[in-house]
This record gives C-alpha cells, sequence and structure tokens, in this order.
C-alpha cells in the first residue's frame, strides 16, 4: 500500500488534520506548532469574530480563545478533504451552544488553508453566518 495523505506529518493534509485534533482537544499551544510565523488566517465578513489575524498567538488569543468565551463546546468536524498541492480544503461542520443564548449551533462550513513547508500559511473560512448569529442572538 501506498501512503496516504495522512502518513507524513509534513503532507498539508496532515498538517491541517492535526490542526482540527488540537483545536478539537482545547490544545492551543499544539495548533499553534501547525501555523506558520506570519501566518494570516481571514474569519469570514459577518461571523463573530471577522477579520484577517496574524500570527500563531494572533490567532489563537483572537479566535480560538474568543470562541470558548461564547460557546460550549466549539469544534470544527473535520470530515471531507480536497486536496491539490499546497491548498487543502475541508468541508466540516461546526457544533457547539451559545453560552448566553443556550441556542444549539450545527452548521456547515467549508475551509481553505494553503500549506507550505510542514505550517500552514494561510487559512480562509466560509460559513453561513447568518446561523451562527441566529444561535447568538436572544
Amino acid at each position: 500500500m501506498g501512503l496516504n495523505r495522512f502518513d507524513d506529518d509534513t503532507a498539508p493534509a496532515a498538517v491541517v488534520r492535526r490542526q482540527y485534533l488540537a483545536s478539537a482537544a482545547g490544545d492551543l499551544a499544539a495548533l499553534r506548532e501547525t501555523l506558520a510565523p506570519d501566518v494570516e488566517w481571514t474569519e469570514m465578513a459577518g461571523f463573530p469574530l471577522a477579520g484577517t489575524y496574524r500570527t500563531p498567538d494572533g490567532v489563537t488569543s483572537n479566535v480560538m480563545e474568543q470562541l470558548a468565551k461564547e460557546w460550549d463546546g466549539w469544534t470544527a468536524h473535520d470530515d471531507t478533504y480536497v486536496v491539490d498541492g499546497e491548498n487543502v480544503v475541508v468541508l466540516a461542520r461546526y457544533t457547539a451552544t451559545h453560552k448566553h443564548t443556550g441556542k444549539p449551533l450545527n452548521v456547515r462550513v467549508a475551509h481553505h488553508f494553503t500549506v507550505r513547508t510542514g505550517h500552514i500559511v494561510r487559512f480562509e473560512q466560509f460559513v453561513d453566518t447568518a446561523l451562527v448569529r441566529d444561535a447568538a442572538t436572544a
């Protein structure tokens, strides 16, 4: 059997998969290790944390730590990977419960990662921001 896309630790899909596993485990140090020092991480316009964040610390403090303040159990469930060289598109699902409204969130999402030399250099999120807003609105 040949190598699959997750067998080589530096392969783009393997790096992205490690990022999802670290995020789901709440291991922000391991997540930061998957990110390039000059990473550009873009949360979609209309999303509560919309904007582009740079540096591994900037990403985790402005995105993951902020999500944890507003949502219980925020998880990105990755299920389908489409890999083209350094580009990895992941179809996934966000699940969580908003801490203030108590409303659940269950929404499909697409993530586009660019991976070079074993690190994520760029990320862009695509999500139905209206569903996220609805879950966060009383």
